[in-house]
């Protein structure tokens, strides 16, 4: 005699029970059975969205969400102390990298509040003030990452290339973004200057929010879909669905790699020209 269909709540109790399943397959059967929890209305879209961008983070590494190296914002320790106020102030971020000679050679990070605050001092010297950096590898595991920043009252982490090179900053907020999405505070600006970013191996790093006229006049491209104004949008569209990082989608000769997505939406792609075959 055949055994009845086990109900959801059923499936939901199995998971804390020991099962021979692999790790990866047990995850994939959780998600699965979440979404049809959340289907049935057992668990709000937001919830999902949030469970499965733990698992997420599980799985994603520093390389993957990092501020690159040529969007950072740094302070050079040699700078005057005008220009280095005027700076942060212009930046509007209250954690800066501040080096010296190079910028591979980071001393220390400097909080805004202690330089507004103490700037005025008499022999004031913005060296006094440097925070001890935090040095990562790219390999970092961001679950690792974020305990790590929880535990040491962290919120920001150098992030090296395997040359001791930096490749990029990470924060405590791009992490939790991965589980709640995009956190946007009052100095977060919307500026069109960094959504298309040319990579030395001749990617090139895109915003999902990248409207489609600055992508096609940027590379050349003539994309152009009715009711579709983002590259991430075009994406979604072509798919049918959010892609999931790591995930290349081909379209009209351009090739997108998904580096950063969560549930509901893109944030970050690669996009490369698809060679042409010579017949």
């Amino acid at each position: 005699m055949p055994v009845p269909n086990k109900s959801l709540l059923e499936r939901l109790a199995d998971f804390l029970t020991p099962q021979p399943s692999s790790p990866s397959e047990r995850r994939l059967e959780l998600i699965a059975t979440l979404r049809e929890a959340q289907s049935e209305g057992f668990i709000d879209a937001d919830a999902l969205s949030m469970i499965e961008g733990v698992f997420q983070v599980g799985q994603l590494s520093a390389r993957d969400i990092l501020v690159p190296r040529a969007q950072m914002d740094w302070i050079d320790i040699n700078q005057p102390l005008a220009e280095i106020i005027k700076s942060v102030i212009e930046a509007a971020h209250s954690r800066f990298p501040v080096f010296e000679g190079s910028k591979d050679n980071v001393i220390g990070i400097l909080l805004a509040k202690d330089l507004l605050r103490h700037a005025t001092e008499k022999d004031f010297q913005v060296r006094d003030w440097l925070r001890p950096a935090v040095f990562i590898p790219e390999s970092k595991r961001l679950s690792v990452l974020l305990r790590d920043f929880k535990d040491n009252r962290n919120h920001l982490a150098i992030v090296v290339d395997e040359y001791s090179g930096v490749a990029g900053i990470i924060t405590i907020e791009d992490v939790l973004e991965q589980i709640v999405g995009d956190i946007e505070d009052e100095h977060d600006v919307d500026e069109e200057a960094d959504n298309i970013l040319a990579l030395d191996n001749g990617d090139i790093r895109v915003k999902g929010i990248t409207e489609l006229d600055q992508f096609n006049e940027a590379l050349g491209t003539q994309f152009a879909v009715d009711d579709i104004e983002t590259v991430a949008g075009l994406v979604i569209q072509h798919l049918g669905r959010v892609p999931k990082i790591g995930e290349l989608v081909q379209i009209d000769g351009i090739e997108f790699e998904v580096l950063r997505a969560d549930p509901r939406q893109v944030h970050i792609l690669l996009a490369r020209q698809i060679p042409k075959t010579i017949t």
